[in-house]
């Protein structure tokens, strides 16, 4: 089986965020980037999948230069060789443009199966796996916990809503949305990291796939929330005051 796992490149968790002075995106010289933890999962579950089946993994991923550190990881890790469609302006790009661009770079390697994370977490918009199906026609499915391979389908536990769960069986090829958590996360071995410097890495730029960038989307303005202080007195009779109180902090401070 040939499956495509896409993975992102997103600010670490403990990095001080700060915008930057035009106020249109993150102030990166100080940043330090990992792989994106949901993308991690789809990444262990293609692996696991690999080990059961045979075949190969692929990591896809789409950023600037920098994103090939996380694109080494997967390749230690055990992914087989990677595809970097590379684009130095990939702040805050559209979940649709995003998708696009990697419907084009995966489309000659005709996979079975391409797994994502189920969102990125820096901009979470958790739309990138279900366009990227849309856009190559395949069938999909989100949320997923479990993947139990058959034949020539698949059978997908979807996590709902109050602990409710749905199973859904899908032709391949299929695209799949990870949860994370869904499986132990492994950690690369030495003898991976080394093995990982002499594997494939194809390289594309973003300008050669034919996809417009120009109308990517973006943001106009970043900026921190504003802190305000503010008081209010309930006069009067305790009971209405009482009844107040807690309209306000049911409907306003949404706090019960």
């Amino acid at each position: 089986m040939k499956i495509v796992v896409s993975v992102k490149q997103v600010p670490s968790r403990d990095s001080n965020l700060r915008v930057n002075a035009s106020g249109t995106w993150l102030d990166e010289s100080d940043l330090t980037y990992e792989i994106n933890e949901p993308d991690a999962y789809a990444l262990e579950e293609g692996l696991q999948l690999k080990e059961k089946l045979g075949g190969e993994v692929i990591a896809l991923c789409a950023g600037p230069e920098r994103a090939s550190q996380t694109i080494r990881e997967t390749l230690a890790k055990g992914a087989d060789r990677a595809i970097h469609v590379q684009m130095e302006d990939a702040a805050g790009l559209h979940s649709l443009t995003t998708a696009k661009l990697l419907a084009k770079a995966v489309a000659a390697e005709k996979p079975d199966l391409i797994l994502t994370g189920l969102q990125s977490e820096d901009l979470g918009y958790g739309q990138t796996g279900v366009l990227l199906a849309e856009l190559l026609g395949w069938p999909h499915a989100t949320i997923v916990m479990e993947v139990e391979p058959r034949d020539s389908s698949l059978r997908v536990k979807r996590e709902l809503e109050d602990g409710w769960f749905q199973y859904v069986s899908l032709p391949l090829p299929a695209v799949l949305t990870v949860q994370s958590g869904i499986k132990k996360l492994r950690y690369a071995t030495l003898m991976g990291i080394k093995k990982a410097k002499s594997k494939e890495v194809k390289t594309i730029s973003a300008s050669d796939l034919g996809v417009d960038l120009k109308g990517a989307g973006g943001f106009s303005r970043i900026y921190a929330p504003e802190r305000k202080k503010s008081a209010q007195l309930f006069t009067g009779d305790a009971k209405r005051a009482a009844a107040e109180l807690i309209e306000k902090l049911r409907f306003e401070a949404r706090a019960l």
